[in-house]
């Protein structure tokens, strides 16, 4: 009797882990980034909603797809009512939704934005085991690093300048800056100190004369922020002046591959 009484201890601790280790059959995710891995590795029918702002063309480079989700706009009474297995948030988002589900029994597990290509290698890595699709994150991993293969530059093609509204560049610390260094140019922040998000004056800017200029792509309206952008100056700076495609560039994830090679 004894013998069997610890075959069925055994048995029911094996169930538990089983249960444990189940993917989460129920996934909301709450991030624009997050959606984007979500949406790649997630199996059919696990990925319930993704946010709002993942259906947006203008931010999103997989908008096509989020539309076939249920959108989400980061709130957890919302987010509660659809009864998620788990939740994945990233780190700026709202500090009360994610502790009100997680007072509700709900998982949350909270990603920090990539801003490196080593740090989208371990999103990728991460996502993949969240959802327990561990084989589908080393596919998109090895198609990744393939691509990535293919669209860096082996040669220095010069100086660029990133230049947004409000006169505000990105340096080499940056996701920006990892795509311009990728793509093989040498960012002009770096000769005045900038390594993160900073601003750059326009005379600065003019006065470094750099081989390319990319700037931000407007939005609709009259932004007195983007009125810079319109100065007759920069038209005459550098006949390699970009528009960049922002949903390619916004989050560190495959798609910077896009972001890569629009700047070759």
């Amino acid at each position: 009797m004894p013998r069997f009484k610890g075959i069925a201890i055994w048995a029911a601790s094996m169930l538990v882990a089983a249960q444990t280790l189940a993917a989460p059959a129920r996934v909301v995710s709450m991030n624009l980034c997050t959606d984007q891995l979500a949406m790649m590795l997630a199996a059919p029918g696990q990925l319930i909603s993704v946010s709002d702002l993942a259906q947006d063309p203008r931010m999103s480079p997989m908008a096509e797809t989020a539309a076939g989700f249920r959108p989400n706009h980061g709130r957890a009474e919302e987010i509660y009512l659809m009864r998620p297995d788990l939740v994945i948030a990233g780190a700026y988002a709202s500090g009360p939704t994610v502790a009100m589900l997680r007072r509700l029994g709900i998982r949350v597990e909270v990603l920090q934005p990539a801003d490196s290509i080593a740090a989208i290698r371990d999103q990728i890595v991460t996502m993949g085991a969240l959802l327990e699709q561990q084989q589908t994150a080393r596919q998109v991993l090895d198609d990744f690093d393939s691509g990535l293969a293919q669209v860096t530059a082996k040669a220095d093609r010069g100086r660029a300048a990133l230049y947004y509204a409000n006169g505000i560049t990105s340096g080499r610390d940056t996701l920006a800056g990892v795509i311009l260094d990728a793509a093989g140019y040498r960012n002009i922040a770096q000769d005045y100190g900038i390594a993160g998000t900073s601003a750059l004056p326009l005379e600065v800017l003019v006065m470094s004369r750099p081989d390319r200029l990319i700037t931000g792509a407007k939005w609709p309206g009259q932004s007195r922020s983007e009125s810079i952008l319109d100065h007759p100056v920069l038209a005459r700076l550098t006949p390699s002046m970009v528009e960049v495609t922002d949903a390619d560039w916004v989050c560190g994830t495959p798609f910077v591959l896009r972001a890569i090679g629009s700047l070759q």
